[in-house]
């Protein structure tokens, strides 16, 4: 096993566990102590874990992270008139005859929504919830990508999902995110998800990401993009100002749309 795919098997199971030993990790991976430690020490300085005598525990931010977030279809309803907004608002990029790759995701799916009037685009998609709703878009192809159902998500993901992904050169990539950190950049909640949303960025021209007003300032699990590699971010006018001032110094396009209302309590 590389020490990449040994990483990513003690985030998951710390994301499970909550906490690991070294002597544990030892006899799973069959490596050395010294191994071993190496890793903590890099996740420790990724900043997820914090070292303690024999092991090491999630961060309590992240422990906090992976027990709130709700099943998708509960995710729908959670900031929609916002959501929905971004989504209209990233279907505007959109012209017809293009190749688009949607991530999995309430807001994904909100985007998908507006593409009605769009016609001939080629959809591809890990999210089971965005098929079908890009199903009723009547002149245009979808494919669904194949690999391991996640039904929190109704996202699919792993190794053959990556690999799908790398025949595809889109027009756009639109991809939800579970956290915006200043120092993280932008953050998934499942380490999985994660590699499939690296790999969708490799196959776009133009990456966007789409999010609320309450995933910034936010880290989840794992970091899946740095700023540099993302071209547009859209959100609305609930983020905090500040924050999205930050982020613009570092390259990102910013569509900031207007939202009706005020944020939910």
């Amino acid at each position: 096993m590389i020490v990449v795919q040994r990483r990513n098997k003690i985030k998951e199971i710390l994301l499970q566990e909550r906490s690991v030993k070294v002597a544990d990790l030892v006899r799973e991976f069959n490596v050395s102590e010294e191994t071993i430690r190496r890793d903590l020490n890099q996740l420790e300085r990724e900043g997820l874990i914090q070292k303690n005598y024999g092991g090491a525990i999630l961060v309590e931010e992240l422990q906090n992270a992976a027990t709130s977030v709700p099943p998708i279809q509960q995710r729908k309803f959670q900031h929609f008139e916002e959501k929905d907004a971004i989504g209209r608002k990233a279907a505007e990029l959109v012209q017809d005859e293009q190749i688009l790759i949607l991530d999995s995701g309430s807001t994904t799916w909100c985007i998908a929504r507006h593409l009605r009037n769009v016609h001939n685009l080629m959809i591809v998609t890990n999210g089971v919830n965005v098929a079908d709703e890009c199903s009723y878009i009547e002149d245009s192809s979808v494919f669904l990508i194949g690999g391991k159902l996640i039904k929190k998500s109704m996202s699919l993901v792993g190794p053959q999902a990556e690999i799908e992904l790398q025949k595809y050169n889109a027009h756009y990539v639109f991809l939800g995110t579970s956290g915006i950190s200043l120092r993280k950049g932008f953050t998934s909640s499942d380490i999985y998800e994660a590699e499939v949303k690296r790999a969708m960025i490799t196959a776009g021209q133009k990456v966007v990401i789409v999010a609320d007003h309450s995933k910034f300032q936010k880290q989840a699990l794992i970091s899946f993009s740095n700023f540099q590699d993302v071209d547009i971010l859209i959100t609305s006018d609930l983020a905090d100002e500040t924050v999205l001032e930050e982020i613009e110094k570092q390259g990102v396009q910013l569509i900031v749309c207007p939202v009706k209302g005020r944020p939910e309590a």
